[in-house]
């Protein structure tokens, strides 16, 4: 499989233990930078750049995962998210990691290198590329729903409005306000 990653500078030694460590499992592992450690870099070129090319590869039908990584894993997780057709996870344990791939079909995680050892974030980068997507009905249908929504914006009917509740602007249920808070 085709991996990609992407980091900052408080992930750049733990991706370069990554890359050893994914190759040796007979990974094809493309590092989208950082090249060296620079404390101020800014982490989204890269992780975009990676998101990009994973979507490119699963459209064109090569077998790809990413793995972005930072302090948190934040910063990272929200920048893949902005590419077109990533769903990219925090995860920061071996189910999260599972529940990444079987329910939502992640196709990138994040993970704070500074909140884990290497150890574990290599144990769950490992689980997350073994899970394969459950695909039941249920995971694909709200999957759909997200990708609907980043094509055009549209999303499934608000069941408030059919059941006679009240909405104003934001979502809020106007039965459900309440008038002491203001």
């Amino acid at each position: 499989m085709r991996i990609h990653i992407a980091t900052d500078h408080a992930g750049l030694e733990f991706s370069t233990q990554l890359q050893h460590h994914l190759a040796e499992a007979g990974h094809d592992v493309i590092d989208h930078g950082p090249l060296d450690y620079e404390p101020l870099d800014d982490y989204p070129a890269f992780c975009i750049r990676a998101a990009q090319a994973v979507v490119r590869d699963q459209e064109a039908g090569v077998e790809a995962l990413g793995v972005v990584f930072g302090g948190s894993g934040n910063g990272e997780q929200i920048s893949a998210n902005k590419v077109r057709g990533v769903r990219a996870a925090l995860v920061w344990n071996i189910a999260t990691a599972e529940l990444a791939r079987e329910h939502n079909d992640a196709n990138i995680i994040a993970i704070g290198a500074r909140q884990h050892t290497f150890e574990e974030a290599a144990s769950f980068i490992d689980r997350f590329i073994d899970t394969p997507f459950s695909g039941e009905e249920r995971h694909v249908r709200r999957i759909g729903q997200i990708a609907a929504f980043e094509a055009d914006g549209s999303l499934q009917p608000d069941p408030r409005a059919a059941a006679g509740g009240g909405v104003v602007a934001g979502g809020e249920d106007v039965d459900a306000m309440d008038p002491e808070a203001g």
